[in-house]
């Protein structure tokens, strides 16, 4: 049975936008894109800000599949694990599924700090924004952290 599911990318390494564009470019079954998203690091090393943004699928792959396809985006991308929350080419997170809850040691959905992070959020609301109403505590986030989050775009893969 097809449900929505979200994943947020994230890159602050070289040509960002395309990175973006170029990773829903080769998700399946996407229904929606928010806009791209200028965000400041949040924790971690000193490093360059952020292009943001939620993809939407429409899909009947399992939330393991979706870490899977995660994990595969950024290895196209050439992402280099070296340094925890370091810089890098891409970032693919698994969300949210609906009606999942999984809690494995290398899987949670819905992702556990969704809800603290304005740069989830806000992209998260262009296309979920009754999912993103539902996280206790997410207005606040947002409305806290509205001016460090900037519309850029179009992903327009």
């Amino acid at each position: 049975m097809k449900r929505f599911a979200y994943l947020g990318l994230g890159s602050n390494l070289g040509d960002r936008a395309a990175f973006l564009q170029e990773a829903v470019a080769g998700l399946p079954d996407v229904a929606g894109v928010s806009a791209i998203y200028e965000t400041a690091p949040v924790g971690g090393p000193e490093q360059g800000p952020y292009l943001n943004c939620v993809a939407q699928l429409l899909t009947e792959l399992t939330p393991r599949q979706l870490l899977q396809l995660c994990q595969e985006s950024e290895k196209a991308a050439q992402r280099v694990r070296d340094e925890r929350w370091g810089p890098r080419t891409l970032d693919v997170d698994l969300l949210w599924v609906d009606g999942e809850e999984v809690n494995e040691p290398d899987l949670v959905v819905p992702h556990p700090r969704m809800h603290q992070r304005a740069f989830v959020l806000i992209p998260f609301c262009d296309v979920a924004p009754e999912v993103v109403a539902s996280l206790p505590g997410a207005a606040e986030v947002m409305a806290a952290d509205a001016a460090q989050v900037v519309a850029i775009g179009p992903v327009n893969p």
